[in-house]
């Protein structure tokens, strides 16, 4: 434990040492993931904190998580990865008896890999893959019915002044409640913003789940964030989404620090 303080403590050193192509590029806040991977032999750790709350049918509902993503690099051009939602707290609240109840555990665990497939040239964007496995691991009513997977695909332009466009279509494997296979669409696009070398925003419209509503049905948010990079390493990070339909969350906020090592 002395030894992580003392790593932890050294980060600014080392980012404020850090050349410019070892500036960290997250995949979060926003939805859509980045055509970059973290690079050979560097780790990468981006971990949050979020509150999603819902009002549906006289039932008020709040969920606290703690999404956390690990990546590893493999190569210049590949990355593993571990992907969280971490603890996990559901609040219910019966808006006509009063009645509160809550449930604590852990959430599913995914590993994949992300390759950059290619760099941006001309008209070609950016474009890296993701393939990811999901374990139904969590605990209690957090886990999900049975494995499952998905493979995505992110492109990414750069615009004038500043802009910068991401566009993430996908495909998922899941099972329903009743334990049924079904393939469900994944969608995202997002709008950046570079304001200067350490600050960035973005507004977002993303579908992680295209389904019929025998499956759960299609989720989709309109999202609006920024990112600041406190030293070339190390970045804080907030996301605000609006659910745009009934089977999405009202609201969901997120705040989170990655760092790079």
């Amino acid at each position: 434990m002395p030894r992580l303080w003392i790593a932890l403590l050294g980060l600014p050193l080392l980012a404020h040492a850090a050349d410019e192509k070892d500036q960290i590029v997250t995949d979060r806040p926003d939805f859509v993931e980045s055509s970059n991977v973290v690079g050979e032999g560097r780790f990468q750790i981006e971990t949050s904190f979020a509150l999603e709350r819902n009002k549906a049918n006289g039932v008020r509902e709040r969920t606290y998580s703690t999404p956390t993503l690990l990546r590893f690099g493999l190569s210049d051009t590949l990355e593993a990865r571990i992907e969280t939602d971490g603890r996990m707290r559901l609040v219910t609240d019966d808006l006509a008896t009063g009645k509160r109840q809550s449930e604590n555990g852990y959430a599913d665990v995914s590993l994949g890999v992300k390759w950059h497939v290619a760099d941006e040239q001309g008209m070609r964007p950016s474009l890296g893959v993701l393939a990811h496995v999901d374990l139904d691991s969590g605990s209690g009513s957090f886990r999900a019915p049975g494995k499952g997977g998905s493979l995505r695909l992110a492109a990414e332009w750069e615009l004038p002044n500043d802009f910068g466009l991401g566009v993430m279509p996908g495909v998922a494997w899941q099972r329903n409640d009743n334990g049924e296979r079904y393939t469900s669409g994944i969608f995202g696009i997002v709008l950046g913003k570079e304001w200067s070398e350490r600050c960035r925003t973005f507004i977002e419209y993303s579908a992680p789940q295209i389904a019929s509503g025998r499956n759960g049905g299609s989720l989709s948010t309109f999202d609006i964030g920024g990112a600041y990079l406190l030293t070339d390493t190390v970045q804080v990070d907030t996301a605000l989404s609006r659910g745009l339909n009934r089977n999405t969350p009202d609201w969901s906020w997120t705040v989170g620090l990655s760092i790079k090592f």
